[in-house]
């Protein structure tokens, strides 16, 4: 499928009235005929809207994980969880995220992927509502689902949305609400611990606090739920009806006539489908996800107790695991502009991996003495998640390539990574300390520079598929 900002009339992009991939006024708002700045008006609007909402939801993209992980020592046991539950607790986000992520296409086709990312918001904010309302296990970890599910298809769209509504600035966007991302998940593992014993040391209160931060996730994108257009999703009824080809305000608006818009969607239906499968940059791209994802979970989940078994008290362990994250703040901004500048991110892949490589060795031998340089290497070695997520736009030419190449990628990667976590509780039970599971951490490391080198190379999947 032809990438649909390409097609807008020179002249029309450079007077700035027009909204990139089809997106042309607010939600039941159509431009007013005969008034051309309108349009123009509709596209900023929109625009500012929608940055609200891509910083809003990155932000609660992370803090019903981290939140937990810096309370698990409280949640594993007032609920009476063993290490290998602790273990299974942990490996339930990448579970989620594989098993509801794929769906996400599916969703935008049929909803429009602004009404997906609503419905996601909606639902981790009704997770983080339940989930200290569980009397047990059982319906603690249903609680956590229903979160982790809102957060999954939110986080295959996110590179969907900033590929449509914002085309030209890919590693700007993308770093934008990677900071934001970087930013919910650090503030949530500092200050859980010490908002929870302020509140009166009942973890339950401690965990549903970040409610009501989700709460505020779900409000601007309500007036975006009607905006259908599903033509950045795939194919289908419907595909291109907001590229422009509905109503002759719409087709005005795009700066198209409408012998283009029936040219481009006709193109369209002749292209050959995306055999995402077929494609080994796809799979490259899937794995380095899926290990980096698997060194991030193991993070989130598991640093606080390393450093609370190596006799860091619990809030400095909290405030060391904020460190990490905090470390995706700036660097999620200058990564993804930076690898955008390249055709080839493997250099990129390869110093992110040696700084994890480092932070692991010196956590296997002083955690407590070189705690915060450690904690220190382990955030800049996380921020191969943003890299992961540019890599993603920059893969693939269209914006229904990316939406495939996005949940291909994210769906094996977590699909990958949920092992980790659950293999790491299982190891710290049984051996009755940190050596095998930080030696297992850092190993990772080797596999996941090597095909984040070859996803990093300079070709599209459209090439292979």
């Amino acid at each position: 499928m032809p990438d649909e900002p390409e097609t807008l009339e020179p002249t029309a992009r450079a007077a700035g009235t027009i909204a990139p991939a089809a997106i042309v006024a607010p939600p039941g708002a159509a431009p007013i005929a005969g008034d051309s700045s309108a349009p123009g008006r509709a596209h900023r609007w929109t625009l500012g809207l929608v940055t609200l909402g891509l910083v809003l939801a990155a932000l609660n993209l992370r803090p019903a994980i981290t939140s937990l992980g810096a309370l698990l020592e409280e949640v594993s046991a007032d609920l009476h969880m063993s290490g290998t539950v602790a273990g299974v607790l942990t490996s339930v986000p990448p579970l989620c995220f594989a098993i509801f992520g794929i769906t996400a296409p599916r969703l935008a086709r049929r909803f429009g992927p602004a009404a997906v990312v609503c419905a996601g918001m909606a639902a981790i904010f009704a997770g983080l509502v339940l989930r200290p309302l569980a009397g047990g296990t059982a319906g603690f970890l249903a609680a956590s689902a229903l979160a982790l599910m809102g957060i999954a298809v939110s986080n295959v769209l996110m590179p969907v949305i900033v590929k449509r509504y914002f085309p030209d600035r890919i590693g700007s966007m993308t770093g934008l609400y990677s900071m934001a991302l970087a930013l919910g998940t650090s503030v949530a593992a500092a200050a859980t611990v010490p908002m929870t014993q302020a509140l009166g040391g009942d973890w339950r209160i401690g965990l549903g606090v970040w409610a009501a931060v989700a709460a505020l996730a779900v409000l601007p994108w309500l007036p975006l739920v009607r905006d259908r257009d599903r033509g950045i999703a795939g194919t289908g009824p419907g595909t291109h009806r907001g590229a422009g080809a509905g109503t002759g305000n719409e087709t005005r608006a795009e700066g198209k006539t409408r012998a283009e818009v029936e040219a481009t969607a006709t193109a369209d239906k002749a292209a050959a489908p995306l055999r995402i499968t077929r494609s080994r940059t796809a799979w490259a791209l899937g794995c380095f996800f899926g290990l980096q994802a698997t060194g991030a979970y193991i993070t989130m989940g598991w640093m606080p107790q390393i450093f609370r078994d190596a006799g860091v008290p619990a809030s400095t362990a909290g405030v060391l695991l904020a460190v990490t994250m905090v470390m995706g703040v700036p660097l999620a901004f200058v990564i993804p502009r930076l690898a955008t500048r390249m055709k080839n991110q493997g250099p990129i892949v390869v110093a992110l991996g040696l700084c994890g490589l480092s932070g692991y060795t010196g956590l296997f031998l002083a955690p407590a003495a070189g705690a915060w340089v450690w904690a220190l290497l382990l955030g800049i070695s996380n921020c191969s998640f943003p890299l992961a997520l540019t890599m993603i736009g920059m893969r693939s030419r269209t914006g229904a390539g990316v939406v495939r190449l996005s949940a291909f990628a994210q769906s094996v990667g977590y699909l990958i990574s949920i092992p980790g976590p659950l293999l790491v509780g299982v190891l710290y039970q049984h051996s009755g300390g940190w050596g095998l599971p930080i030696a297992l951490m850092g190993g990772l490391m080797v596999p996941q520079m090597i095909v984040g080198t070859l996803a990093g190379r300079d070709r599209t999947v459209e090439d292979e598929c």
